[in-house]
């Protein structure tokens, strides 16, 4: 089925992708990045795995007339810093994943 130890190769190279993803990740947890709104208003920090580690706003940004507009300028902090962590992810993820989808088959394995 596999001739001349291409078995054992594929095993290896396998090991050697969930070593690389590993690492992966954890840089990923470890990374931050941060996305602003507003002209700079309101500043949201995320680390590269998603997670919402800081939001700063400006004093100006505060009116008590007007909350609305400073909400919606912590959401769009918010979902620009997340944007920014997904294209990390994937500059980081995408060649191991694409490595291991083609070693695979695409048989959607679980992990892979």
């Amino acid at each position: 089925m596999f001739p001349g130890g291409d078995m054992a190769k594929l095993l290896q190279q396998a090991q050697q992708m969930q070593t690389d993803m590993m690492k992966a990740q954890a840089e990923l947890a470890q990374a931050e990045v941060s996305a602003s709104a507003g002209g700079g208003l309101v500043t949201a920090t995320v680390t590269g795995d998603g997670e919402l580690k800081a939001i700063k706003i400006d004093p100006k940004a505060v009116d008590p007339e007007d909350v609305e507009t400073l909400e919606d300028l912590v959401i769009a902090a918010i979902q620009a810093a997340n944007d920014s962590a997904k294209r990390l992810a994937a500059e980081k993820m995408g060649p191991l994943g694409d490595a291991i989808g083609g070693m695979t088959g695409g048989l959607g394995l679980p992990g892979m």
